[in-house]
């Protein structure tokens, strides 16, 4: 089954580059019990699809190779039944399809096709059962539903604007947020998914452009992104909540770029305790190698303090979850060990802080972890 999206959606999106997206290649299900991802044969040199099982005693991968090698830029999506959705590219049009293994080889469901000039896969539904995904054009977006409905992809929404990014705002999966580009200036707005609806979300200054980029459903905390301080900031604010957006300074650091990965599920109506990980990089590295240039920094808004740390070896850089009793489990591949996941439990901070803090500058020093009491990194053995 083909589907062929609304020309006017995509009209000239074929002359313009793809809609950048945050998502990283690593990606989690909602619950942290499957990830999947491209990996990069050492045999071929050519990438496959791998999946990871999270939640049992030891983490292990799955090759789920196809026929030939996947082109690069082909996307998967974990379900939370241990299968993997696939987007390819094929000529004018993006073939669905769901993989999962069967004995020594891989089984494939087709889903469908969309002929469109570019889509991209959202993140994963908090339900595990569904997938959406964008296509993208100059004058408006269309939201789909490409699995999980009661036939092939299904057309739920239309967004006037380009929009890209997308976080989930609640555990039902009716309200989807996206950054939209309207008019030279982008806002975050609320998809009713039920309604097929469109509001604002972000609205800190008329002018300014304000992304979302990480929502938890449970506690309500919104990380964001906007140059309404007059240069392009992290702040962070609560989900219909009166008080405005804050822009701690803790974020905001001379030499590096922080970007948000995962917060601590569980914590309901406690937005302030929520804890948020984030990426910490340095000097761009390697994502297979991310060497001393990517930290992991740990903060929560009533610490006002980011805390910093080495990253374990091979990490696969921003790629992560936390667990609702306060563990940080982080994806590693090295040479010797091909699937491993160093857990963390990170120390308490104490609640007063130094007089001449004043509420944020990051005065904590980097502490190497296996310094840090109670913080620990798993032993990463080959399965």
């Amino acid at each position: 089954m083909t589907v062929c999206a609304p020309q006017s959606t995509a009209e000239s999106a074929v002359h313009r580059a793809p809609v950048p997206l945050r998502r990283r290649a690593f990606t989690v299900t909602a619950d942290g019990s499957y990830a999947a991802w491209l990996a990069l044969s050492r045999s071929t040199g050519g990438w496959f699809p791998e999946r990871w099982t999270l939640d049992g005693p030891e983490p292990y991968a799955v090759p789920l190779p196809g026929s030939q090698p996947e082109e690069p830029d082909t996307e998967v999506l974990p379900l939370a039944d241990g299968r993997v959705l696939i987007r390819r590219r094929v000529a004018e049009r993006f073939a669905l399809s769901l993989l999962y293994p069967t004995g020594p080889g891989t089984g494939e469901l087709p889903l469908g096709a969309i002929e469109c000039p570019h889509l991209s896969l959202l993140p994963p539904a908090p339900d595990g059962r569904s997938a959406y995904a964008l296509v993208h054009g100059d004058l408006a977006t269309t939201l789909w539903r490409v699995h999980g409905g009661s036939r092939g992809p299904e057309l739920l929404a239309k967004v006037a604007g380009r929009c890209s990014g997308g976080a989930w705002l609640d555990r039902g999966g009716r309200l989807l947020a996206l950054d939209r580009e309207l008019e030279g200036v982008t806002k975050a707005v609320v998809v009713d998914l039920e309604r097929g609806e469109t509001s604002p979300l972000l609205q800190i200054a008329e002018h300014s452009d304000d992304r979302l980029v990480l929502a938890d459903p449970d506690s309500g905390l919104l990380l964001v992104r906007s140059d309404a301080p007059g240069e392009d900031r992290l702040g962070w604010g609560v989900l219909g909540s009166a008080r405005p957006v804050r822009f701690p300074e803790c974020l905001r650091l001379a030499d590096a770029a922080v970007v948000p990965f995962a917060t601590q599920p569980g914590q309901p109506l406690t937005p302030e305790t929520c804890s948020v990980a984030f990426l910490i990089d340095r000097m761009d590295p390697d994502p297979m190698d991310p060497g001393p240039g990517c930290w992991v920094g740990v903060w929560r808004p009533a610490e006002r303090r980011l805390r910093q740390f080495p990253g374990p070896v091979g990490w696969v850089a921003g790629a992560g979850l936390w667990t609702a009793d306060g563990e940080l489990r982080l994806p590693c591949v090295t040479p010797q060990v091909p699937c491993g996941l160093a857990r963390w439990r990170l120390p308490e901070e104490p609640e007063e802080r130094p007089e001449d803090d004043p509420g944020g500058a990051s005065a904590l020093r980097p502490v190497p972890l296996q310094q840090a009491p109670h913080a620990r990194a798993a032993a990463l053995r080959p399965l």
